[in-house]
């Protein structure tokens, strides 16, 4: 009877933490800001491509519709495989693709905002997939991939909860339970936070597997190449062991990131990697949007009562400018 009791009570204690895990109510501070920052990052990648909309997303552009239609149809098949879809594939006329494109940014706006928030990130999440596949196989790169995965989850939980015009109409209201901790703001941080461990994971052993990783100049032939180099950083060839250093550290973090990051000991030590990992490749090799995005991914580790400690007080005092205090 002694082990039939111990097994029951540690399924029901291994049940009780799995629910907690992923359902306890948290304070909806830590999804607000990523919305806050995903969302200026999702604007203002989509803005870009307004200096040549034809071209990047037009029906003759540089990938004709006609072209991707073909390429995603599966031999023997009559149309594109359900898991590539588009609006865009379906916009034949100029106009209507720059009203498309004009309303994807104010939803993108009203995103970063915080103004009608879930239906933005709904919304943001289908009109981020659609330039995506839109643009794919030419011009798809981490970065779609990053805004995907943040619209995908901001859209689960309550990311207009604070730091939001959403937030300042209900206190004008006289609502006052607009940030209470909830379920699904839980949830949809844990959803990024998975997401994240799988990236990393996979990511480090694909790069295991690389001769120049295993060789340690992985991070040499990266900075050195001048497709890429916004910093001259050919000085690194003076410095071979420094080279190697870096290469073994990023493949190390990499795979040991879904491990670490869950202890309260070594989180800040590897969130200390990733600022120096992505930040690194914003300032040093030009991608600044991919940098900041998976640096925006991995705010979902900072605790709620971190991120209110840092926002709070700038945005109280913007709420009291717009009339809200």
């Amino acid at each position: 009877m002694g082990i039939v009791s111990d097994t029951r009570n540690y399924i029901a204690e291994t049940w009780r933490a799995w629910n907690h895990f992923w359902f306890a109510p948290a304070d909806p501070a830590t999804l607000s800001l990523i919305r806050l920052l995903a969302g200026s990052l999702m604007f203002y990648t989509h803005l870009v491509w307004t200096l040549d909309l034809q071209a990047f997303l037009g029906p003759e552009g540089w990938l004709p519709v006609e072209y991707l239609r073909n390429l995603h149809t599966p031999v023997g098949a009559s149309s594109p495989q359900w898991s590539v879809w588009s609006i865009f594939f379906w916009i034949d006329q100029p106009w209507l693709l720059w009203c498309i494109h004009i309303f994807a940014l104010l939803v993108f706006l009203c995103l970063m905002l915080g103004l009608f928030s879930r239906t933005a990130a709904l919304l943001g999440f289908v009109l981020a997939v659609s330039y995506a596949h839109r643009i794919s196989p030419g011009a798809f790169f981490g970065l779609d991939k990053v805004n995907c995965m943040l619209a995908l989850y901001l859209m689960l939980g309550p990311c207009g909860a604070r730091y939001s015009l959403d937030s300042i109409r209900r206190l004008r209201r006289g609502e006052t339970t607009s940030g209470s901790p909830s379920s699904s703001a839980n949830l949809a941080v844990r959803m990024i936070q998975l997401h994240l461990c799988i990236i990393y994971l996979f990511s480090g052993l694909a790069k295991h597997m690389g001769e120049n990783w295993q060789a340690g100049t992985a991070v040499w032939l990266a900075v050195s190449n001048l497709e890429y180099q916004s910093i001259n950083m050919t000085w690194l060839a003076d410095w071979p062991m420094l080279v190697a250093l870096a290469t073994h550290a990023t493949v190390f973090w990499e795979l040991f990131y879904c491990c670490l990051v869950w202890n309260r000991f070594t989180r800040p030590w590897v969130l200390w990697m990733a600022v120096a990992i992505h930040g690194g490749i914003a300032l040093f090799m030009g991608m600044i949007t991919f940098g900041l995005g998976m640096l925006y991914a991995n705010l979902s580790f900072i605790k709620p009562a971190t991120v209110r400690r840092w926002v709070d007080p700038l945005a109280g005092r913007i709420a009291l400018m717009l009339g809200a205090g």
